[in-house]
């Protein structure tokens, strides 16, 4: 009867071997993708055209308003992301963002929004509100001691 002796050396080859056709089948799958950043920087002002375009029909003391230029706004941020993934780059990305920016700076930059200042209560209504649960709370309390104790109510 034969014996099989464990050799170290075997299982080394094995598994660098299994390792390396594994290698050879996942970098054979995986496409290689460069962003042309020059071509998405030359398509980008496309968007931004048409966004200015749109703007220019809202009324400029709108302009803060979300509600009356969304839409327009929508068909811009899909805009820029098409010209991205057209060049092969993901989205958002630095440049694209920087775009972005710059339209946000010439539309919104006198937007700003308005913070409220908020003051604390007065004593007397922070005394009610702060003394209001104590008081059901004890009292609920009270209520279910007193009703345990008297069994004729319970029947």
């Amino acid at each position: 009867m034969e014996t099989h002796v464990f050799r170290p050396e075997c299982l080394f080859l094995s598994v660098l071997c299994v390792n390396g056709i594994m290698t050879i089948g996942l970098t054979g799958a995986q496409e290689v993708s460069i962003c042309n950043e020059s071509l998405m920087l030359q398509n980008l002002p496309e968007c931004g055209k048409y966004f200015e375009e749109m703007m220019h029909k809202v009324d400029s003391k709108k302009w803060c308003d979300i509600k009356e230029f969304v839409l327009y706004y929508s068909k811009f941020s899909l805009c820029t992301e098409q010209k991205a993934l057209t060049a092969r780059c993901f989205w958002p990305n630095p440049l694209a963002e920087g775009f972005i920016t710059e339209i946000h700076r010439q539309f919104f930059s006198k937007c700003s929004s308005v913070k409220e200042h908020w003051e604390d209560p007065t004593d007397k209504i922070l005394i009610t509100l702060i003394f209001t649960p104590v008081l059901l709370a004890i009292g609920t309390i009270s209520l279910i001691l007193w009703c345990s104790k008297r069994s004729d109510i319970l029947v």
